[in-house]
């Protein structure tokens, strides 16, 4: 299993694979052929960036059986997606912040995300899971409030769009099965979400491949594979962490409604 993340020193950026509290810096492109530069970076040098800016960053609903059958959802033979903004891409330690026209609930959604690494069109099962690059933690805010704001219109990129509504990260986990693993989110210490992947409806190979036979999807593209129960509001000033053995811990905060954006 190999960790790759994305850092910036200073006014520069890189990329490159996390061992422990080390970076191995790399060059070219991470999701072709990166080389090692030779040149090592400790992580206490650097501030971790979000690992991916994807083209697309397209997010499920319903996708876990646990909530479609207490909730009465039923079991979609298709992934039930949205688009989130890559605007709204944060890394590691950002503050979320909600918009300050909105003064209503926001929310997170702990969840499994799949970093495409291939080009992908048409695809089977099979020929989908080759083209997975990786896996990361992502934080699906949401602002409730805004899907019914307009009765004629459920505003899904609206509410899920928003400057800072999707924090990513620490790394992208490449080499790693995610049939064992399970999503845990944390709201100031206290565990409000502990779920395994393998409930999911459709799994990561059959959303790349389904969803490939209408979009292409690129290398760089991510897919957030939707959450299980446990969502809550977040107050400003909490601490909200989603952890996934393997690949890490992503960690951010909520800022006060009239914080100005850290820099």
């Amino acid at each position: 299993m190999t960790l790759w993340v994305r850092y910036a020193a200073g006014d520069a950026e890189g990329f490159g694979t996390l061992d422990g509290e080390t970076i191995a810096v790399h060059a070219g492109d991470m999701f072709a052929t990166p080389t090692p530069t030779g040149e090592t970076l400790p992580l206490t040098a650097v501030r971790l960036l979000a690992p991916v800016r994807p083209r697309l960053f397209i997010g499920l609903w319903n996708n876990f059986h646990a909530v479609a059958t207490a909730q009465g959802y039923g079991i979609p033979d298709y992934p039930l997606h949205f688009l989130k903004s890559p605007g709204s891409i944060i890394g590691p330690e950002d503050e979320i912040r909600a918009p300050k026209s909105y003064a209503g609930r926001i929310v997170y959604e702990g969840e499994l995300g799949v970093v495409i690494g291939q080009r992908c069109s048409d695809l089977d099962d099979a020929a989908a899971e080759a083209a997975i690059f990786g896996y990361v933690c992502v934080n699906d805010v949401t602002a409730p409030d805004l899907f019914g704001d307009n009765p004629r219109f459920e505003q899904w990129a609206r509410a899920k769009g928003c400057d800072t509504f999707g924090p990513i990260g620490p790394a992208i986990a490449t080499g790693l099965d995610w049939r064992g693993l399970r999503v845990r989110t944390l709201l100031n210490g206290r565990e409000r979400q502990n779920y395994e992947v393998a409930d999911m409806i459709l799994p990561p190979p059959r959303i790349v491949s389904l969803l490939s036979r209408e979009m292409t999807l690129l290398p760089g593209d991510l897919i957030t594979c939707g959450t299980a129960a446990g969502i809550l509001p977040m107050r400003p000033g909490a601490t909200v962490e989603v952890a996934i053995e393997g690949i890490g811990v992503l960690r951010n905060t909520v800022a006060a409604k009239d914080q100005a954006p850290s820099a």
